[in-house]
């Protein structure tokens, strides 16, 4: 499994800039993070993706998130995309990934979108949003999942909730606007990077 021996958090770099990318990516990854997600729906993801495969890809799983379609999937594996993410259940986005070997973590909500994720090869889930559905929910989904399939929270996810979606049954969480917002300083984004890996670390010990 993929996220064995990981930090199972996903820094979700929304909306940032080639030029930005390698100081906030760095950041994250000096405060322990191991996963990295630049979405496909940010500026010039072609430039910045496969440059922080190259400078990071030996520290981190370092992909893809907001994927819809199999071919931005072929894209991604001839950049050397390891980690790809989605908001939704496709399920030949996953099968094709899957096939690539990347470590998978689609998006979904209900057991049905659950189970048709795991059946095309998902090694992992996320439940999205969690903010909207609650931790009582993803503790009841979770009930029926396989146990061997790792769960994130994602979608409102704060270093002072974070133990109340690890209590429910995640593994980790994927971390977005509470992590990074598009434009912020890079002394920010390592001050909540910290944050978070400080408690996820506090919740698990």
């Amino acid at each position: 499994m993929q996220w064995q021996n990981r930090l199972p958090l996903i820094a979700i770099l929304r909306g940032i800039k080639p030029e930005e990318a390698h100081e906030h990516v760095a950041a994250v990854i000096d405060a322990g993070f191991e996963a990295v997600e630049i979405p496909l729906n940010s500026p010039d993801w072609r430039t910045s993706i496969p440059a922080m495969v190259n400078a990071f890809g030996d520290k981190a799983l370092i992909g893809a998130g907001t994927v819809l379609k199999p071919e931005q999937v072929d894209e991604l594996a001839e950049m050397g995309c390891q980690l790809l993410v989605t908001p939704n259940i496709q399920p030949e986005v996953i099968r094709r990934a899957v096939g690539y070997g990347m470590t998978v973590c689609p998006g979904c909500a209900t057991a049905t979108e659950a189970f048709n994720a795991i059946d095309a090869g998902a090694q992992s889930l996320k439940i999205f949003p969690s903010s909207a559905f609650g931790p009582d929910y993803i503790k009841a989904l979770k009930a029926v999942l396989p146990p061997d399939i790792p769960v994130f929270a994602v979608g409102g996810v704060t270093p002072e909730n974070l133990a109340v979606w690890l209590k429910a049954g995640c593994v980790g969480a994927g971390l977005g606007s509470d992590l990074y917002r598009a434009g912020q300083s890079v002394e920010r984004t390592a001050e909540q990077a910290k944050a978070f890996v400080k408690a996820y670390r506090e919740a698990v010990q």
